[in-house]
Parts: C-alpha cells; structure tokens; sequence
C-alpha cells in the first residue's frame, strides 16, 4: 500500500483512532471538502460515555484534509462539530467491522490523563529521522557479540553515538568497565525518567536474546525524549543506561546498589520475543536464582584402589538425579536447570571435583526462596551418599517483574489504537534483573514478538538471526515510539505521574502485607 509522504522529511505519521469514538453518520468526511491542517490540529473531544469519563484527547491530524461529518442535532449539542468518527488514511490493526461499541479496554477503565498528539509527532518524526542510524548502529553491536561484562565495543560505539547527540556520557560507569550513562537536562526541576539499553550476547549463540535491539530501542528512546522536551519546552531529565551483564550477571542489580538509579521517577526498557506478529506483552515474568554448587572428593586410582577415593563426580551425578526427582513435586510454573561443568580428568582417576551451575526460578521472591531450601537439599543428600564436601555460592538474585499498571495501560491502549498492535498481559517464563528495578521505582518493560523460525524463540541459533532482520527493527522501531511517548508523559503530565507513582505505592504496600 502506497502512503504519500506527510512532512518534509518523508514520514509518515498515521493513527488509527477509529475506535475512539463513535458516530451515527454513514462517513466521516464530506467529498471535495478541504480545510487547513491548522483547523484540524489540537482539537479536543470530550467523551462522557459510562466507562470512560474526562478523559481529553487533543488530535493532531497529520493530512491536510478536512474531517467534517453530518451530526444530529443531539451531537451538534454535546460535541460543538467535532468530528465524533475518525479513520486515518492508513490502518495498522486487522480488519475488524464498524460498530457502535465503546473502543476496547486492554487493563481496566483508561487512567485519566491528556494524550497530546503534539509530542507524539515530534517523537515519531526524531525516531524516523535517525532510524537508518539506528539500524547501524544495531547491526555494529549484532556483529560484534560479547559475553556479559565484556560489551567493549558495543559500550564505546553507543557512548560515542549519544555523545554525538548531545547527551553528557559517562564512560566506564560506576566501576563495571562495560556500563555507561548518558544524560540530558533541560530547564530548572521537573522529574527524571530512566531508560536501559543492554547489550550482552550469549555463549556460542550470539545475539540469540536480541540485546542489539534492546540497545538501539533506549537510544532512540532517550533521544526522542530530548527532542520532545525541546519542542515543547519541558523541564526534565532523561537518563540512559548502559547496563551490562543481563544473562546471568545482574549488571542492574550492581547498578542499582551503587546509586545508578537515584534520582529517577519511572524506568523503561522493551525486550524481543517470540509470538503471533505485531503483539506485546506487559506481563509479570519469574524470579531467578542463580547457583553454583561445587563437590570436593578425593582422588584414588580407579582400577587399583577405587574403595580410597570420594567420586565428586558421582556427587554431580546424584544432586543431578535428586533434583530430576523433585522436579515432579514442584509447582507448574516453577523452574530448575542445571548443568555440570568443571570435571576434567582421565578413566582411570577417581574425579576428585566437579562443580554445577543451576537456575532456579518461581514466580516471585518468597516462593523462589522456598524452592531453593528444597533444592540445597538434593545437594545435601548427594554430599552424604557420596562422602564429597560440598561448597555452594548463590549468585544475585532477579526479582520478578513488577509492570507499573498505569504506565502499562497507557501504553498497552496507545499501542493498539495507534499502531493496532494486539496488547496483552501474558505471562514469562524468563527472567530479568530489570525485575529488581521494578521493585526499587515504577517501571515498565513490555516484550514486542519478531518474526522467527518455528522452534526459533529466544536463546536459539535462529532468534539470533530473527534480530538481526530488518522486520525485528522495524517492529523495534515502532516499540521505541510508544515508549518514548510514555516516558514523556512521566515527565509533561503531573496528574498522569500522580497516578503512577500511586500504583507502584499500592502495589508495594501489598508486598509488604504479604
């Protein structure tokens, strides 16, 4: 389908809103009637239906096309001759029929904010313009794959492209040699929004979790936020950071014990996935422990004198069986991995170590700390079958993910109407250190599906080339677009962060009580 060009740089802008409101007129638009886009731009329309009461929509129609439609005498009184009925000049969302229901509602009543379509232009229109950056930029760090704290490359061409866009960088940030901070001020006071970039990649797969799109989506994030507090002259702070270590090595939870976070009102990040096309989830995922558990034997040789030697690896062995075992007393969406590494030797030698490495994960912390009691007992029990000691180290625990409902609702409603994207709440079974984030300030972290291979989701040789694809970027883009305008609004609208910042109380309170 072919779309004209709306601006002078080429972009095109289109919402479809036509679920927003509704109308008795048979369309929309009279033919061969033109007026000027400023006769259309910043309307207001004021809905007062039973299920969505003051909420103020102001438009920004990016066509230079009259929007006039024949209203009752009914509407003409309540609505003064705004256009009740919208459809844009392009659809993103499947085709669905007119009806006169009230639009969809994805987590709830709306909240009660002011949706100004002014800045969402402004925002739309710097994401398009430094998109082929972008995707450079994306490609430079997917070719380049480093493991947990060693994204040197990708930490120096992303502060040099902040630099570059006049963000303030801080290289090398707070000790961890890979992580970085860029930010950007404007005016006196106003709040501070926090956006994550990560970057690491996984060992032999490379870019199999998409961190690469991860990376460029807070970089256009933050960058669109400043240009968006420039246009519209709001006092604000945006802060990106470069975290790294997401696979296992908590580069958030360092971040955030060292101050990394102080200061911020609201944090943002996305993250690629499987699943049906033009989706996203703003779904909870599961708490994770991390622990590496090693056995110490005794060594003997194995044909001459077995019965002198403790087998460690036998010890591996059997708090692998055990907690194989245990996997069929545990909760359904309860997790236990493992793997055993760290034993080299030859036949004839009784091993006299052997170590582990195991995930376990629950849906939140308080079940996750009772799932790793019963799992310390299978090694307990190995130790004392085999006679080995036993040394167990338990990495930095990952909180589940606690999705901010207000700033999950806005987005989830703006995404679907804007770009018809199909917003839900489901559920992960993976796990992020951006979870403890979450329990430190409000956050939102919404998964977006890429196109993939069958049996090709995340941590797959295929989902690594799935995020290397221009549609994964393009998805990416669109993804970068409504975060940026959500972050805004933290920072533009004091009743809209009210409201956020009353959520993550609630929630947290509720936490408390448990």
């Amino acid at each position: 389908m072919h779309v004209p060009p709306l601006d002078d740089h080429g972009h095109n802008c289109c919402f479809s809103l036509r679920r927003f409101f509704t109308s008795n007129s048979p369309s929309p638009c009279i033919a061969n009637q033109t007026c000027s886009t400023s006769d259309v731009v910043n309307r207001s329309v004021k809905r007062l239906d039973s299920d969505v009461k003051d909420i103020i929509v102001c438009l920004t129609i990016l066509e230079p096309q009259c929007l006039l439609t024949t209203l009752s005498p009914r509407q003409q009184a309540g609505y003064d001759d705004i256009p009740i009925s919208f459809e844009s000049c392009c659809d993103f969302s499947s085709p669905t029929t007119h009806t006169s229901d009230p639009p969809p509602t994805y987590f709830g009543s709306p909240p009660r904010f002011v949706a100004k379509y002014d800045f969402m232009t402004t925002i739309v229109t710097t994401i398009d313009t430094i998109d082929s950056a972008l995707r450079s930029l994306s490609l430079s760090i997917h070719d380049h794959p480093e493991l947990m704290f060693e994204e040197h490359h990708a930490h120096d061409v992303l502060a040099d492209f902040m630099e570059s866009h006049g963000f303030v960088v801080t290289r090398h940030y707070l000790g961890l040699q890979t992580a970085w901070r860029a930010e950007f001020t404007h005016g006196k006071g106003g709040r501070t929004i926090g956006v994550n970039s990560e970057m690491d990649a996984l060992p032999l797969i490379g870019h199999a979790c998409g961190h690469n799109l991860i990376a460029v989506s807070g970089v256009g994030i933050a960058i669109a936020i400043k240009s968006a507090l420039l246009a519209h002259n709001v006092a604000g702070k945006v802060v990106l950071l470069g975290t790294p270590g997401e696979e296992g090595g908590g580069g958030k939870i360092t971040l955030l014990e060292r101050g990394g976070y102080n200061g911020m009102h609201a944090c943002l990040m996305c993250h690629p996935s499987a699943g049906s096309l033009n989706s996203l989830s703003t779904g909870s995922c599961l708490a994770m422990q991390p622990i590496d558990v090693e056995f110490f034997g005794h060594s003997a040789h194995a044909g001459n004198a077995p019965w002198e030697g403790a087998n460690a690896l036998d010890a591996a062995f059997l708090a692998y069986s055990n907690i194989s075992v245990l996997r069929q007393q545990i909760k359904p969406d309860h997790r236990v991995t493992g793997i055993i590494q760290g034993c080299k030797g030859g036949a004839n030698v009784i091993p006299d170590y052997a170590q582990m490495h195991w995930i376990l994960r629950a849906p939140d912390r308080d079940q996750l700390h009772r799932l790793r009691e019963r799992v310390e007992a299978c090694f307990k029990g190995a130790v004392i079958a085999s006679g080995c000691r036993l040394k167990v180290a338990a990495g930095k625990p990952y909180h589940e993910l606690r999705q901010n409902g207000v700033l999950g609702r806005y987005f989830s409603q703006t995404m679907s109407s804007c770009f018809g994207m199909d917003a839900q709440q489901d559920p992960f079974g993976a796990s992020t250190d951006f979870g403890n984030v979450s329990y430190d300030m409000p956050s939102l972290h919404p998964a977006f599906a890429i196109p993939t291979q069958p049996r090709g989701g995340n941590h797959t040789p295929a989902f690594a080339v799935s995020a290397r694809s221009i549609e994964a970027h393009q998805v990416c883009m669109t993804l970068t677009k409504g975060l940026a305008w959500t972050g805004f609004l933290v920072l533009a609208d004091d009743t809209f962060y009210a409201e956020v910042k009353d959520e993550y109380e609630r929630t947290l309170g509720a936490l408390g009580a448990r």
